[in-house]
């Protein structure tokens, strides 16, 4: 299988690099969906994106640029099936895994009527046994989340060159086990569970806040977690942590056209026109978690999804129950060995308590090795200082924190707040 480039792709021609890379991930999306080998599709997409950038500088956009590029994709992955085989590997599609015997046919007819999604059996097959959950996670966020090395590192807190070095050993684990891949069922889809939620919860939070995209939010992935979780959700209803992960999803996404400015700049939470939030999510998301919380011991996804709702249901910012919001963060924390929890925990009890005690626990998190160095934790510190009235010093640390950042959005954002406090009283 050919490796996806961690960067862009420099194709040829003038056109604008940005519509290319966005219209990417989505066209592989549809194909993939549709005809489920992933390393033939990716080639295809990649042939798409080629004659897309030679051909429309010269013969102007198409109507429906997205469609266009299906409809090449699609014919040059017909052109090679025919080529070769009716039939490929499925070990293409979860990284070279399958034995040839069990090859998968392509999807329905070629309008696409009919077809089968089979990208939640995928994620369960890249959660394979013979992983440690944080190998499968980083494998499954690569093959199918589509994400790159640099992003999926950073969310395990570990440099790129580590997690490059764990994907890789994954693969060749797996390889070496030599099993069989095949849709889980009873104890041995409930062992690969909180693997495959952890999967679905990095898709959409890498979506949410995208860490190395121009723009603070990816759409395209957010919405893709929280289609998959519900088809999760369908096939385990009476899993509480399942349950918790989608309600989490919607009460968070439901802000989404609140959280960027007209020029795509950030809009913080206190901040936002809340009559922008997506009414129907949150009533969704609240009924979801008011379901599952009574009946069933408590799990970090639900205890966040609470966090969610009480935010989403006060009327103002000025409304918000800081005191309940707190003591979550302190049952989550409890739940949950995650640095940024403490953080968040911080950012509360300032909240509740005023910056000094915020500030005292933020200290603390400063010999956490997953900490010591990321953007996070100076711009919290940066925002609690410039609420104790330490204008200096919370310029430093806006700036700091702008340095360690790779999110575009979140750069310009923390550099503002620099300058906005740098200016004279």
């Amino acid at each position: 299988m050919v490796e996806r480039a961690d960067d862009s792709r420099q194709l040829p021609g003038p056109l604008p690099q940005h519509l290319l890379r966005d219209l990417a991930p989505q066209v592989l999306g549809v194909v993939v969906r549709r005809y489920r080998d992933f390393a033939a599709c990716e080639d295809a997409v990649q042939e798409a994106l080629i004659a897309a950038a030679e051909q429309w500088p010269r013969d102007g956009l198409p109507d429906n640029p997205r469609a266009w590029l299906i409809h090449v994709a699609v014919r040059r992955l017909t052109d090679a099936v025919r080529a070769e085989t009716a039939r490929r590997h499925r070990e293409e599609l979860t990284v070279s895994l399958v034995p040839p015997d069990e090859q998968i046919a392509l999807g329905a007819d070629s309008a696409g009527t009919n077809e089968r999604d089979d990208t939640l059996d995928l994620l369960f097959m890249c959660c394979h046994p013979a992983l440690s959950p944080a190998s499968a996670i980083a494998l499954t966020l690569r093959a199918v989340g589509g994400l790159t090395t640099a992003e999926i590192a950073k969310a395990f807190m570990v440099p790129e060159a580590t997690m490059a070095q764990r994907i890789s050993r994954a693969k060749q684990t797996i390889e070496a086990a030599g099993r069989q891949f095949e849709m889980p069922a009873g104890d041995a889809l409930a062992a690969r569970l909180g693997a495959v939620s952890h999967v679905l919860y990095l898709i959409f939070s890498e979506g949410y806040a995208a860490s190395t995209w121009p723009e603070l939010i990816r759409t395209d992935l957010s919405s893709e977690a929280i289609r998959l979780t519900r088809m999760l959700h369908g096939l385990v209803p009476d899993d509480p942590e399942v349950t918790g992960l989608l309600a989490l999803m919607l009460l968070t996404d439901a802000r989404r056209a609140a959280r960027t400015g007209p020029a795509g700049e950030i809009v913080p939470l206190d901040q936002q026109d809340r009559a922008l939030w997506n009414r129907q999510a949150i009533a969704e998301g609240v009924e979801l978690v008011s379901e599952t919380l009574p009946r069933s011991l408590i799990g970090p996804y639900q205890v966040q999804a609470a966090i969610a709702a009480v935010h989403d249901e006060a009327p103002t910012a000025g409304e918000t129950d800081w005191a309940q919001i707190l003591a979550l963060y302190g049952l989550l924390r409890r739940l949950s060995d995650n640095p940024v929890v403490a953080l968040n925990e911080a950012v509360a009890a300032a909240m509740v308590h005023g910056p000094a005690v915020g500030l005292e626990r933020l200290d603390a998190l400063t010999v956490d090795p997953r900490l010591a160095h990321h953007h996070r934790l100076d711009a919290v510190r940066g925002h609690l200082l410039e609420r104790a009235g330490d204008r200096a010093g919370a310029v430093a640390c806006y700036r700091r924190a702008a340095d360690r950042t790779t999110s575009v959005a979140e750069r310009d954002y923390l550099l503002l707040q620099a300058a906005r406090l740098d200016e004279p009283p």
